[in-house]
């Protein structure tokens, strides 16, 4: 059996579940499936799922991976163009001015297999599955953390966020052709999370530019010069900051929803890699987080090829 699936080959679908910086985990799932001859076919992704599933079937893998490992807290602060007045604290014209010379004009049309970015449509809460048309305004749709960054407008719907109602989005996977479905889960490793008692904050908020840890002084000093910055990021001993407050709301939503859907709509398989104790925020560790996601899935290799075998294998090869 060929384990990297062709045009008219039953599908490989692969759900990559929404998680904010912990996103950096599925280029590393990506990394080991690859490199052990398993290919998807048919990519949906929630959040940052999208973003990396895009990444990958428009063969920009390798700019994201050189990209994420490159990234500190100045570097993550230097991409946050904040707004007073506007429907997002961040504009977000700095992240895409990133992405464009990358997938500019680029549409779904263009990859070399199936994808579906999952949003919120933010009038009537309705899941929505983009399929066509600009690639890097789907993905932004779908990463549009309410209050964070500004609603994308879409064939006349504001689309927020689609961790808000489909944080592993397994059910498009099965619906757009799937025979078998591998699910990348973000949010269930509750042990991590718990791992290091008297840290919590830190693991909450996961980002705060005022540390002197990895941030030039002098950088820091112009931050701290910005009220607006202090008032969002700035991280006492003891308490959460503001930002920190509103990705752990979203991150106790994306959890208690995955595991509801989760139970409805079970994949074959479920990778969940060991990252609960990397906050939301810590976009500075791509690399444990890159090591976490291929650790996860290597050792899930040998189930995923015998499910491979029964399930994507021709059924006329089958004798009863």
């Amino acid at each position: 059996m060929k384990l990297s699936m062709e045009n008219g080959q039953p599908e490989l679908g692969l759900a990559l579940g929404g998680g904010m910086a912990r996103g950096f985990a599925h280029i590393g799932v990506l990394r080991a499936l690859n490199r052990h001859g398993i290919y998807p076919t048919l990519i949906a992704g929630t959040s940052i799922g999208a973003v990396v599933g895009g990444c990958y079937l428009a063969d920009k893998l390798d700019k994201i991976e050189e990209w994420a490992r490159g990234l500190n807290r100045f570097k993550v602060f230097s991409y946050l163009d904040f707004r007073v007045r506007s429907a997002g604290l961040v504009g977000g014209k700095r992240v895409r001015d990133t992405l464009a010379p990358h997938f500019e004009n680029m549409t779904f049309e263009d990859l070399p297999h199936k994808m579906v970015c999952i949003a919120t449509d933010l009038a009537s809460g309705h899941e929505v599955w983009l399929r066509k048309g600009n690639l890097m305004d789907a993905m932004f749709a779908s990463f549009a953390l309410p209050g964070v960054f500004p609603p994308v407008e879409r064939e006349n719907r504001f689309l927020v966020d689609g961790a808000l109602v489909n944080p592993c989005p397994i059910s498009p996977c099965q619906a757009l052709g799937a025979r078998m479905t591998i699910a990348v889960d973000l949010n269930s490793d509750l042990i991590g999370k718990a791992a290091k008692p008297g840290t919590s904050y830190q693991t909450i908020t996961g980002f705060d530019v005022f540390n002197t840890q990895d941030v030039p002084k002098e950088d820091q000093k112009q931050f701290q010069s910005s009220s607006l910055s202090r008032r969002l990021f700035r991280r006492e001993d003891n308490n959460p900051s503001l930002f920190g407050v509103m990705v752990s709301a979203l991150g106790i939503l994306q959890d208690r929803l995955t595991r509801s859907r989760l139970a409805g709509e079970p994949p074959d398989i479920h990778i969940k890699p060991a990252i609960g104790h990397i906050g939301l925020l810590e976009f500075e560790r791509a690399d444990e987080l890159i090591a976490a996601g291929e650790e996860a899935t290597v050792k899930l290799i040998p189930e995923i090829k015998a499910a491979m075998h029964v399930l994507l294998t021709d059924q006329k090869d089958f004798t009863f």
